[in-house]
């Protein structure tokens, strides 16, 4: 992607006809941004990237076309200096209003009207404009990457015919636009088949791994692939034999999550008697508890609604053992009555009091596990159910404008993180597939998946997943928790679920809910 710098500085006393007197308040400021927003057109949602020390958002002006391949306009960027927010919006009224309609219909336009960044976070610029997929990036004042430059001070009218003959001159598509392009062109089971080739890259017993090999025991059965299922036993083999301990010396649930496997093992497998055994040693732990409602191995943390109602329910459907899916009912009660707030999102503790965006997909794995396997009849199921649709209808609202999820839910200058956006795409495509909630989830199950495969390279490798959190006493704790790009577990884990689950949803326009 080219990139060019306007340097422009938009001074008081210059004849702005759209712009008020001078505006410092920081208050204000944000007004100024709304309002352009309000005008008709794009970019018409006011979202944010990063925040300062005193975690105020940095607040941006979107479009939510970053991975739409059905819009065929151009991206425009504009980027202001630190003190450049009344000429960014500026140009923005401008672009909405006033400039020729031929180029409204040709491009779109997002946002940043002041780069304020703290001088440590290198990131977040850099993000937000990589997943903006734009074809032509102008800084407004000075460039916010690197110094700060001298700007001579131009007239509006100048500032906007230089950003036309700019945008005349850009190259389309760029070759980032096209990256991304080509990322979410790729379809659900495509996608899958990539991920489960790579995944798990260290094998072990813990809920990571453990997600990847029953992906891949579903990919074999949608491939026809008979080597699929003899890989995935040779990963399992030290365990199989019993030469390597299940938990070790000190038992995590994480590690208990893991025995998962050998219970979808344990339902086809010819060595299904030895991965019962293996199972049954996790249902024992996942069931134990240290107070009512929490698991003897777990936190508190919304973690415990998925590593322990996975193995629970999973062992509930199975004859002699509806104890193990009523234990599961309860302990996702029970974390729901101390964990979600009024809104419907979960804390990720009672004492990490932050919508984590990972802990929430947490919660909601719980409850989609249970579900699908839990009767309409049992008693719980209403409960649950509830919960769920509460859980669902706010994640919805918390959505992004590119349509991925953040770190903290709630909080628009959290960063857009991979493993969020694939475990609340899943349980909302789930819900969807199975009828627990209905067809206006479906555009925001679309969108989450585009920002997910967007988020997927040609290699499988994934970008920004958050790394392994305990809970947090601030929400500064989880605003900077380090991402990690690259080869990952975790975050190929989550992908593979939720390409899998979309390409069942894909399936029920030809067959009908199931």
């Amino acid at each position: 992607m080219k990139r060019f710098v306007l340097a422009i500085a938009i001074v008081a006393g210059l004849p702005l006809a759209a712009r008020p007197a001078a505006i410092p308040a920081a208050a204000s400021l944000e007004a100024e941004i709304r309002a352009a927003a309000a005008l008709a057109g794009e970019p018409h949602i006011v979202s944010a990237t990063g925040v300062t020390r005193d975690e105020s958002p940095i607040l941006t002006l979107e479009n939510p076309d970053a991975f739409d391949r059905a819009s065929a306009k151009r991206r425009l960027v504009i980027v202001g200096g630190p003190d450049a927010t009344q000429n960014v919006t500026a140009l923005v009224r401008w672009f909405k209003t006033r400039a020729p309609r031929s180029l409204r219909l040709r491009w779109t336009t997002s946002a940043l009207p002041s780069a304020r960044f703290e001088p440590d976070d290198t990131q977040s610029l850099t993000r937000w404009l990589t997943f903006q997929a734009p074809d032509l990036v102008v800084t407004v004042g000075h460039d916010p990457v690197r110094a700060p430059m001298a700007a001579t001070p131009l007239p509006e009218r100048e500032a906007e015919d230089a950003l036309l003959k700019l945008m005349a001159d850009a190259p389309a598509p760029s070759p980032l636009h096209k990256v991304m392009l080509d990322r979410v062109a790729r379809t659900p089971l495509e996608i899958a088949t990539m991920l489960g080739r790579r995944y798990p890259e260290m094998p072990g017993i813990s809920y990571i791994p453990a997600l990847s090999w029953s992906s891949r025991l579903k990919l074999a059965a949608l491939l026809n692939d008979p080597a699929i299922r003899p890989r995935v036993e040779g990963e399992l083999e030290p365990w199989l034999r019993r030469d390597a301990s299940l938990f070790g010396e000190r038992i995590q649930l994480t590690a208990v999550a893991g025995t998962l496997i050998f219970g979808d093992l344990a339902a086809t497998d010819e060595r299904a008697a030895t991965a019962r055994r293996l199972f049954d040693e996790g249902v024992s732990q996942a069931a134990a508890e240290k107070a009512p409602g929490v698991p003897a191995h777990g936190q508190g943390w919304t973690d415990d609604m998925f590593m322990a109602s996975a193995v629970l329910a999973r062992s509930g459907v199975r004859p002699g053992h509806a104890a193990d899916l009523d234990a599961a009912a309860h302990l996702l009660i029970a974390y729901a009555a101390r964990l979600q707030q009024p809104g419907g999102l979960f804390h990720h503790a009672e004492n990490g009091p932050a919508a984590w965006g990972r802990g929430n997909g947490f919660a909601a794995f719980g409850f989609i596990e249970t579900l699908t396997r839990m009767p309409a009849s049992h008693p719980s199921y209403a409960k649950l159910l509830d919960i769920y649709r509460r859980h669902m209808a706010a994640v919805r609202a918390a959505q992004a404008p590119d349509g991925s999820w953040r770190q903290i839910l709630d909080a628009p200058g959290a960063y857009r993180e991979e493993t969020a956006t694939a475990m609340l795409t899943t349980a909302m495509a789930r819900g969807v597939r199975l009828g627990w909630i209905d067809r206006s989830y479906v555009p925001s199950i679309q969108r989450g998946w585009r920002a997910l495969a967007a988020h997927i390279t040609e290699d499988g490798g994934v970008v920004d997943v958050c790394s392994g959190t305990g809970a947090g006493p601030t929400k500064r704790y989880y605003y900077d928790r380090p991402a990690v790009s690259g080869g990952d577990d975790r975050g190929g884990a989550m992908a593979l679920v939720a390409a899998l689950e979309m390409h069942e949803l894909g399936n029920i326009w030809k067959t009908g809910p199931h």
